[in-house]
């Protein structure tokens, strides 16, 4: 019974993995798709966020991918999604005040 539960453990925990890995990946596909969709029809800002977008994912999906972090790689990884997310809040305050100021 021991060496049955121990072979049915992996088994249990794979897809979990495999389902966070699958969902990354076609998060992944997609942004890629909106990519060149936003490339294709000229919008070089969409296309740039689109851009980090998909950096910030690919980040994410590396760290839910990795085995046990040491402390310092949880440091790193947390620095940058605060680093990523103080970019798309400056880049949400800059549309605000484009939109207050009678821009597009």
């Amino acid at each position: 019974m021991a060496i049955a539960l121990a072979l049915a453990i992996p088994a249990i925990a794979q897809p979990v993995d495999q389902a966070d890995n699958t969902d990354c990946k076609a998060k992944e596909a997609a942004l890629e798709r909106d990519i060149d969709i936003a490339r294709s029809k000229g919008q070089m800002l969409r296309r740039r966020q689109l851009a980090e977008a998909l950096a910030a994912l690919q980040t994410r999906c590396k760290a839910v991918a990795a085995p046990e972090q040491s402390r310092t790689a949880r440091i790193e990884r947390l620095e940058q999604e605060i680093r990523e997310l103080r970019l798309e809040l400056n880049r949400a305050e800059e549309q605000l005040r484009e939109l207050k100021h009678g821009g597009p």
